[in-house]
């Protein structure tokens, strides 16, 4: 099975952080930016969709990891 991570659906987003806040991944595989959360360390995702259950506004999903973002520019 190939390596998944989020994808975040900046339409969507609301940059309230729970993302960042349950992310058991070290280093964290979000990062607050400009009130949306960025995908930093997508190779550091454990998998554990805790973000995916968290996310008040269904903005994230897990993808293949080469489709995982957006990185801040």
């Amino acid at each position: 099975m190939a390596k998944r991570a989020p994808k975040v659906d900046h339409e969507k987003c609301i940059g309230c952080a729970v993302c960042y806040s349950v992310c058991p991944a070290s280093p964290n595989v979000y990062e607050i930016k400009d009130g949306k959360s960025w995908v930093v360390h997508p190779e550091a995702c454990t998998e554990c969709e805790s973000c995916i259950q968290s996310c008040p506004v269904q903005a994230i999903t897990l993808v293949d990891i080469s489709e995982a973002g957006p990185k801040p520019s």
